[in-house]
């Protein structure tokens, strides 16, 4: 299974207490199944706003089963920004 570093950013980053961790996952959702196992709360709330960056492309509409990860990827967790 790919190890992968998932990024949180701005209110993610405040639920889930890091800035980023390492995680093994062959796609998004099982990704973000183990985040939200090990961080239940406030982060798993967060998650539900929050758009994805695979390996630095936009994920978009993409269901995240189908969203397959590589070993050494990156997934960046953004919550909505206010502003522009």
């Amino acid at each position: 299974m790919p190890k992968v570093t998932v990024r949180y950013w701005a209110a993610a980053k405040a639920a889930a207490r890091v800035a980023e961790e390492p995680y093994e996952a062959d796609t998004l959702a099982g990704a973000l199944a183990a985040v939200r196992e090990r961080h239940p709360g406030e982060l798993t709330r967060v998650l539900q706003r929050c758009s994805f960056l695979v390996d630095g492309d936009p994920v978009g509409t993409r269901a995240h089963e189908t969203v397959r990860l590589a070993e050494g990827g990156t997934v960046e967790v953004l919550p909505p920004f206010a502003g522009g």
